[in-house]
């Protein structure tokens, strides 16, 4: 007979991931696995007494009392005491609990071989799944109107793993010219050396696009909306039906967005990405990744993920699944308070350019206008003068942390030349675009008069 196996890559074709319900799940655990595990545990007990004494435990204070035997020495105690029969029942706890276990155990071999055929629902192995993670995977897809998500330990790992899996040797990309400098190093870097070809374009080059689909086998078209750290926003309708038209698949990176913002799958998008890291966690504490999408293509990139790792910690779940409960008010409260602050940095006479898709001055605002709610709470902007004008700014500013990242409560700003691209030397700098007095102000959850006065006088100091 040949068994189905759910750990690794035997998990789509046993289907099960979808559907196992934990402590933490909405299905109960069966009474009859209840009853096997107080019998059995309770006899083992008793076996490994020296005295027969027994002692009662509730669950919760009120579920069912199990008999615990004294065991014989201190050290099975210190590992078995209290949890082989005492454990308490969670699925009634208000807040989700933090799974943190690497590993699940069975009662016996039928179960297991239930387990494996598909017949028993649990997890096996913490890199295939956890009930914490799940929840949060749960709660994406309901954000975002998917169909599945995979969480994993960051935006890069979740970017590098649907790459890998999704486009094959001899496969294409094409890519826009403002992104993540990661995400293009790993696409113009690594991927050519796997035999995958890369086309780059301007955000919104429709004719560019259309020409990489009639020249190439092209697999996938990846782009932010918005973009890092021009803000450009990408026409993602008309990108999908270009693509689809050619049998391509588009993903879209919406970390700056959110789902609160605007939805991708909505528009046309077959994937949506987030270094959830950013806006879905929210408090600068947590490094995830959240892929997010078609079913089939989700699936995919979770075989290839079982195998590599990048795993989320369970803790790291647990802060991301927390922060999302607050996500709708943060973002509403960050998109008011950029809007704003673009408006005003937009009529200073120490400013040389705004870049925000609220602006009527932005390239793609009718886009943004067109295809979301709110317009994200990351402003860059263009300091008068030089790199040593937009560092005399930056070194008087009181309120932001100078740091990388973005989307936390706390406001964070940075000069990209400086930050990111310092190693890449001026001429290069300006051959992918990035300017010298270019600033990326992400807007946190402060007074926005507060945020306002501290520019100001950090403006002021720059000659």
């Amino acid at each position: 007979m040949l068994l189905h196996s759910k750990c690794g890559l035997g998990l789509k074709a046993a289907n099960c991931y979808k559907s196992r319900p934990s402590v933490v799940g909405a299905a109960p655990v069966p009474q009859e696995r209840i009853s096997r595990v107080i019998v059995a545990t309770a006899a083992k007990d008793a076996e490994a007494s020296t005295s027969g004494a027994s002692s009662s435990s509730s669950s919760n204070g009120s579920g069912p009392q199990h008999a615990q035997a004294q065991p014989i020495d201190l050290g099975t105690a210190a590992v078995h005491g209290g949890e082989r029969t005492g454990r308490p029942r969670v699925s009634d706890a208000l807040t989700t609990p933090i799974v943190q276990t690497s590993t699940y155990w069975f009662n016996n071999t039928a179960e297991l071989i239930d387990y494996n055929e598909g017949r028993y629902d649990s997890y096996e192995y913490g890199r295939y799944g956890n009930p914490t993670v799940k929840a949060c995977e749960d709660k994406i897809k309901a954000l975002e109107g998917a169909e599945d998500c995979l969480v994993s330990a960051s935006g890069m790992n979740a970017v590098t793993s649907m790459l890998l899996s999704l486009v094959p040797s001899g496969g294409h990309i094409v890519t826009t010219s403002d992104c993540y400098w990661r995400t293009r190093q790993f696409m113009q870097t690594f991927l050519p050396k796997m035999n995958i070809g890369v086309t780059v374009i301007p955000p919104n080059d429709l004719v560019g696009l259309q020409k990489a689909l009639d020249e190439h086998k092209v697999t996938l078209f990846f782009s932010e909306s918005p973009t890092n750290p021009y803000l450009r926003c990408v026409d993602i309708g008309a990108i999908s039906k270009a693509c689809h038209a050619k049998g391509a698949f588009v993903c879209v990176d919406s970390t700056f967005a959110t789902p609160i913002n605007s939805r991708a799958l909505e528009l046309g998008a077959d994937l949506v990405l987030h270094s959830a890291t950013k806006y879905l966690a929210g408090h600068n504490d947590v490094l995830a990744g959240a892929l997010a999408g078609k079913e089939e293509l989700v699936s995919q990139v979770r075989t290839f993920h079982h195998i590599m790792g990048g795993v989320v910690d369970p803790h790291a779940a647990y802060l991301l699944l927390r922060g999302m409960k607050t996500l709708e008010l943060r973002v509403e409260r960050q998109n008011k308070s950029a809007s704003e602050i673009a408006k005003r940095l937009e009529a200073h006479p120490k400013i040389a350019r705004v870049w925000y898709p609220g602006l009527e001055s932005h390239p793609d605002h009718a886009i943004a206008k067109r295809q979301m709610s709110g317009f994200g709470g990351v402003v860059s902007f263009e300091v008068k003068g030089d790199l040593w004008s937009a560092a005399k700014f930056i070194d008087n500013v009181k309120l932001p942390y100078i740091a990388p990242s973005l989307g936390g409560v706390e406001s964070l700003i940075e000069m990209p030349a400086v930050q990111s691209y310092w190693g890449f030397g001026p001429e290069k700098r300006a051959q992918i675009g990035i300017k010298e007095n270019l600033v990326r102000f992400s807007i946190g959850v402060e007074s926005v008069e507060d945020i306002w006065n501290d520019l100001v006088q950090a403006l002021a100091k720059v000659e």
